[in-house]
């Protein structure tokens, strides 16, 4: 038998509960989950050097443990020296367990080893139940080996959840244990 990840049991224990009573659900299916998690990194850089990429995409690989695919630039711009097709970024989309894994290990490793930590701001909700948050260092993540990192990359990380208000969504990762600022 495989072990569940230990969000995912605590979804089903204790949030669809807590958040059942407190939005006064009548069925479990209609409390909001999270559907998948987005990390994306924009790499400008790279037009000048094809490997920020290659590097980018194995640093990825390792945080997440599934496979980034390389973004590409959909119009030319010549002030940029950019031409369409030039790979520009990575991104890769976790669903199911690596999602939960990968939200564990973000709240309760990655986020306190960021620098002068104070929380997460909740300004990155979208109206749609949907939050979006930046990181400005990747090697805050344990997985990445500070000695072999060329380029220090920020990236960006999308929650998408079947919330319909912002209000459930953010009761929801709070659930979870996400550092939201206090005010």
């Amino acid at each position: 038998m495989s072990s569940q990840p230990r969000l995912k049991k605590t979804y089903t224990e204790e949030v669809v509960p807590a958040l059942q009573d407190e939005f006064k659900y009548k069925s479990p299916m209609q409390v909001p989950r999270l559907e998948k998690i987005i990390l994306s990194q924009g790499l400008g850089k790279a037009v000048a050097d094809k490997r920020i990429v290659d590097s980018a995409l194995e640093e990825m690989a390792l945080i997440t443990g599934q496979k980034p695919v390389a973004t590409k630039s959909k119009k030319d711009v010549s002030n940029f020296k950019l031409r369409k097709g030039m790979p520009i970024g990575a991104m890769v989309t976790l669903r199911g367990e690596k999602m939960y894994e990968f939200l564990d290990r973000l709240i309760s490793i990655a986020l306190p080893r960021t620098r002068d930590f104070r929380g997460v701001s909740p300004k990155g909700f979208d109206g749609r139940g949907n939050f979006n948050m930046g990181i400005k260092e990747q090697i805050i993540f344990p997985e990445i080996d500070i000695e072999k990192v060329k380029h220090i990359n920020g990236m960006d990380i999308t929650f998408v959840t079947s919330a319909q208000t912002d209000a459930e969504a953010k009761a929801l990762l709070e659930k979870f244990g996400f550092p939201f600022v206090k005010k």
